[in-house]
């Protein structure tokens, strides 16, 4: 298994997920798996497949913001980071035995030995949106072809365009991540004044409309957290309470408990983002930007709130706000993620059963 971002210990944020996916893949006890990726704790009886200087340049990869980040705002640094990870990537896949390739980042299958091994590609936000790139669909076409490929979207609103840009030289089958159950059993108490929760890297196309939008809104009687690492130069406005980078375990020991609700305004090129899951799956009220990611997981009205204008977050504001309301919303959300989504081990089953899929070659492929 393959990822370009992965926590150095417990506390960091930094693909978290990466963490949890290979966690319960090792203890559905029928897999042996090689991890690729940059330094930290291994779970259970996963192996490091990198070399000294791998852990090093990957570390380093991950100071400098991650290579999304770097293709997003330092391009030219960005493409000769991302020729490095290819070729590290296939030392790596040819010094170290392997069934099948499964790589985090659609882009890292550019990096796959031409060996016609099978290769499950999970497929994120990020790496979807780098296929407008120029070139990107006919190489990613190229690395497919000849193998048999599994596209794993985490979500199922990216499986059309996938289907028309791949669906000749691989299979899609969408595979949402999961979340830890300890999610669901997460008790509340909103503290007063209302506190509202954004997690996200601080960027611009992150934060989205919130300035605009959260101008009066906050402040006098309802506040408002950001939790995340700073990402770009922006000057916040005082109403937000900015808290830097958090985790998993932060969110759910400290700031879900008290919390009314969870808002994010992004314009970003999301998957499915998993901390909104995890929201959901605690029960707590959702209110979220009109993108794909966001109404592919919620139901307006139903399991959370999509707002298309200030008017209408304010509106979303004073509904979450209601108790009868919170509870009837959030209690829908967390059972939608339980029946829709499941746990990391659901997941790692749904993973396994492609595993088999492609082993057996069932899935179509080019010549």
């Amino acid at each position: 298994m393959a990822a370009t971002s992965y926590p150095s210990d417990p506390s960091d944020w930094k693909g978290r997920f990466i963490h949890d996916l290979a966690a319960r893949l090792d203890t559905t006890g029928r897999v042996q798996l090689d991890l690729w990726a940059p330094p930290g704790d291994l779970p259970g009886m996963v192996n490091s497949a990198n070399s000294p200087g791998d852990t090093r340049w990957l570390r380093s990869l991950l100071d400098n913001g991650g290579i999304a980040h770097l293709l997003r705002r330092r391009p030219v640094a960005g493409l000769l980071r991302a020729r490095g990870i290819l070729a590290r990537l296939r030392a790596a896949c040819g010094r170290t035995p392997a069934d099948i390739y499964h790589v985090h980042w659609m882009q890292l299958a550019l990096g796959l030995p031409r060996d016609g091994k099978p290769a499950y590609v999970s497929v994120l936000g990020s790496d979807f949106g780098l296929l407008r790139l120029p070139g990107m669909t006919s190489l990613l076409r190229h690395a497919f072809r000849g193998r048999p490929t599994l596209l794993a979207p985490n979500t199922g609103w990216m499986s059309t365009e996938l289907q028309a840009r791949f669906g000749d030289v691989a299979r899609i089958v969408p595979n949402p991540f999961g979340v830890d159950p300890a999610w669901f059993e997460l008790q509340r108490a909103p503290s007063v004044p209302n506190k509202w929760l954004v997690v996200s890297r601080i960027t611009r196309n992150k934060l989205g409309d919130l300035f605009d939008w959260g101008a009066g809104l906050f402040g006098n009687g309802r506040d408002l957290v950001l939790l995340g690492p700073m990402q770009e130069t922006l000057a916040l406005p005082p109403w937000i309470e900015a808290k830097g980078a958090t985790n998993p375990a932060e969110l759910r020991g400290q700031w879900f408990p008290q919390a009314a609700g969870m808002l994010t305004l992004s314009r970003h090129d999301e998957g499915r983002p998993q901390v909104l899951i995890e929201a959901m799956a605690a029960g707590m009220p959702v209110i979220a930007s009109r993108i794909a990611a966001h109404t592919d997981l919620i139901r307006h009205g139903e399991t959370g709130w999509i707002v298309d204008s200030q008017k209408e977050l304010c509106e979303a504001l004073l509904q979450a706000e209601d108790e009868e309301t919170a509870a009837r919303i959030g209690g829908a959300a967390r059972e939608w993620v339980r029946e829709r989504i499941g746990t990391w081990e659901d997941w790692a089953r749904r993973c396994v059963d492609g595993y088999e899929m492609l082993l057996e070659r069932a899935v179509p492929h080019g010549t």
